[in-house]
């Protein structure tokens, strides 16, 4: 059949349309060494606003992650939106994939821009690089909101059966979906109520738009992510930490939210929402969005009062 529609395609562009009327233009800033960042940027820079930069997570590009809550985070805060490196129009010749380049990568896009210190809300994979930009450059972070972003894994937690799968291979074949039948897996475990009906030639265009390119490179930044992974090795970060997590998270489970709370103890607060997977900003954007707008824009609210 003759391919004439792409709904992934035309979610691009409302996903740019949008994006641009809520105040955003895209930029592309070259770091040098063959490393280049695709970032959305304030179209005018308000001074008496703070900053606010939004990390995407690993299935998606910036905008489909944050298309839901961007309006309502320009009303208040200048915000930065990048695609992190093999994601969108971002990518280097470089051989790291870990998110500590990652964060390396966001720091020099945030000097680039004059953004001295920001606010940062990471989901999921972002929220990996956003702990460790609050980590290796602790003047540049205010607050730091994590999304089901699981930091505080083990390697070892996989042989442990605390995950669903028992192995790194057999989570990349839903995580970065190369057949139908994988996307539909893939919505299974990252949604509490998963879509049940979607035309195959859907999940298929979804495929070519979304999970088919720098394939190789982004099981590189899986698998960066997960080898040797010990908590001994995690940095104590010392920003005003929030952690919110979906009940019932199967990528990540709610246990390590918990174990994150614990390592970060009164420095964090850990906000459950309710009836909720993987994918909240997808399934619940209100709920996720008060809890940010709460911490980030009230300077009296401390994890320690929580």
């Amino acid at each position: 059949m003759t391919k004439y529609f792409s709904f992934a395609a035309t979610c691009n562009r409302w996903f740019r349309f949008s994006f641009s009327w809520a105040g955003l233009k895209p930029t592309t800033i070259d770091l040098g060494e063959g490393t280049v960042v695709h970032c959305w940027v304030p179209k005018t820079y308000e001074p008496n606003k703070p900053d606010l930069l939004l990390l995407h997570g690993l299935g998606v590009n910036a905008m489909w992650n944050w298309n839901e809550f961007i309006s309502s985070f320009i009303a208040g805060f200048n915000v930065y939106v990048p695609d992190l490196l093999f994601f969108g129009d971002s990518y280097t010749v470089r051989p790291e994939r870990t998110e500590q380049f990652q964060a390396q990568c966001i720091a020099g896009v945030l000097e680039d821009q004059g953004v001295r210190k920001t606010n940062v809300v990471g989901m999921s994979y972002g929220g990996f690089v956003g702990y460790s930009l609050s980590a290796q450059f602790p003047e540049m972070v205010e607050k730091l909101v994590l999304c089901c972003a699981g930091v505080c894994m083990e390697e070892k937690d996989m042989e442990d059966g605390m995950f669903s799968v028992k192995s790194l291979d057999e989570t990349l074949t839903f995580l970065l979906p190369q057949t139908p039948e994988k996307v539909k897996e893939m919505f299974e475990v990252t949604f509490y109520k998963p879509v049940t009906r979607m035309p195959t030639f859907i999940m298929q265009d979804l495929i070519d738009v979304l999970w088919t390119e720098y394939l190789q490179e982004r099981i590189g930044l899986v698998n960066a992510m997960c080898k040797d992974r010990k908590m001994s090795n995690l940095p104590k970060i010392t920003q005003p930490t929030l952690i919110i997590w979906g009940e019932y998270d199967k990528i990540f489970p709610l246990e390590l939210g918990h174990r994150l709370k614990r390592h970060l103890d009164e420095n964090a607060r850990l906000v459950v929402i309710k009836d909720c997977g993987h994918a909240m900003n997808k399934e619940n954007p209100k709920e996720m969005y008060k809890h940010i707008e709460a911490f980030l824009g009230n300077p009296l609210l401390s994890p320690k009062s929580n």
